[in-house]
């Protein structure tokens, strides 16, 4: 099943949402948008913590706070590669990468971009799949016309990120 998921078909989608040549991608640069920061500007890490990587998903669940897409933790997804090396391709090279793992693979999205002075408070992340996170690159959502996911009502599946291959595979070994 795993392999019969690598389809192209989810490769070209989701390589044509990211990226600076996505036809997708319409921005307008607001005159009032924050401007980017150098790195040395920037007031934090980049990345939250896990007690927060824990908060947003008990509080977003295992869905993209935008498109809806079921996504799956990067942790969970190199449990799944251990268990099934050949089915699950991951390297560094976005062409390498298992399509369907790719499109569905669990970001933590700063609703204001780190690089334009967001932070990692929990009103300024989201759960997103990484289609949704890289298509917005470094814009702001006012920029790109997109809602604040936090400011909308949204369903919580019961999908659970396959975090349960995890207990599964720890049984297994034991």
């Amino acid at each position: 099943m795993i392999l019969k998921a690598d389809i192209p078909e989810i490769r070209e989608w989701t390589e044509s949402l990211w990226g600076k040549n996505s036809p997708y991608l319409n921005f307008n640069r607001l005159v009032d948008s924050p401007p980017i920061l150098k790195k040395e500007e920037r007031i934090e890490t980049r990345m939250p913590n896990k007690v927060l990587k824990d908060k947003l998903i008990e509080r977003d669940g295992h869905n993209c706070a935008f498109c809806g897409i079921p996504v799956i933790r990067a942790e969970i997804r190199k449990v799944i590669k251990g268990v099934y090396p050949n089915a699950l391709k991951w390297e560094r090279q976005n062409i390498n990468q298992h399509s369907a793992f790719q499109a569905m693979w669990l970001q933590y999205d700063h609703l204001l971009p780190h690089s334009r002075g967001g932070n990692n408070d929990l009103d300024n992340l989201v759960i997103t799949c990484a289609p949704c996170n890289f298509g917005r690159m470094q814009f702001t959502l006012e920029e790109v016309s997109l809602l604040n996911p936090l400011k909308r009502e949204r369903r919580k599946t019961e999908w659970d990120g396959l975090e349960r291959i995890k207990k599964t595979v720890v049984l297994h070994r034991i």
